[in-house]
């Protein structure tokens, strides 16, 4: 880990951003599994639960830096990445999608946290995976900085994207930016890629991240439409 190298601190900043932006629900899963607690245990069940929810995400994570060294898994992960981006820029169903069971005891609070943080995971699993680019101490690292973050700013950047909509976008194209990043370093592709196509190593990040970004925003608009055509069936065929 060198904390002069300029690459270190880039791939840190993604990491960290990348808890940001796909954490947001984080922030929600830690106040309803601790809303039932008394006053005094809030704290403990908001502590224990992101520790244990951070610790195995980490161990998650070592999993796949590891899996990603194997041929088309870099390109698997890197079409997950397009899908998450994309699915993160459409519009949020009708209900909070949040079926989170309050627990009255801090043990089965923090129980509910470190499920739920795991089974949601995924999408920040892959992402941090792909910004670390198999440096395990870079995820660690970026992990820790990142959890007063996620358990104290979350519902602050969730306000900011509700506000200023660009910030969404901008997560999303990072995503995008990081799939193009790991569809060229397979290890299926990298060799080819070093030895034809160096150009593709800044040009394929602009172009996912630019496929992300349309793709999702054409999509959403098209959901919009959609909803706005059944909308107005329904009041067309209500009783006068």
């Amino acid at each position: 880990m060198d904390f002069s190298d300029p690459q270190f601190w880039f791939a840190a900043l993604q990491i960290i951003a990348i808890d940001i932006v796909l954490g947001g629900d984080n922030a929600v899963i830690i106040a309803l599994a601790c809303r039932r607690l008394p006053e005094k245990q809030r704290n403990q069940g908001i502590f224990w639960g992101v520790f244990g929810a951070i610790t195995i995400r980490v161990i998650l994570v070592f999993f796949a830096i590891n899996l990603l060294a194997l041929p088309f898994l870099k390109l698997v992960g890197a079409l997950l990445l397009l899908w998450i981006g994309i699915k993160l820029l459409q519009p949020e169903a009708a209900g909070d999608g949040h079926e989170i069971d309050a627990s009255t005891t801090l043990l089965g609070a923090i129980k509910t946290i470190i499920i739920a943080d795991t089974v949601m995971s995924l999408d920040n699993v892959i992402g941090i995976a792909g910004a670390a680019r198999g440096d395990l101490t870079l995820v660690i690292f970026g992990l820790l900085v990142s959890v007063p973050i996620i358990v104290w700013g979350s519902k602050l950047v969730m306000k900011l994207m509700n506000r200023f909509p660009l910030t969404i976008f901008i997560g999303a194209g990072l995503l995008g930016w990081i799939a193009g990043g790991m569809a060229i370093t397979d290890a299926l592709t990298r060799e080819w890629v070093n030895m034809h196509a160096a150009f593709l190593h800044w040009l394929m990040p602009i172009g996912t991240a630019l496929v992300v970004i349309v793709t999702g925003k054409w999509l959403a608009a098209r959901t919009q439409k959609n909803i706005a055509l059944v909308d107005l069936t329904n009041d067309s065929n209500k009783p006068m």
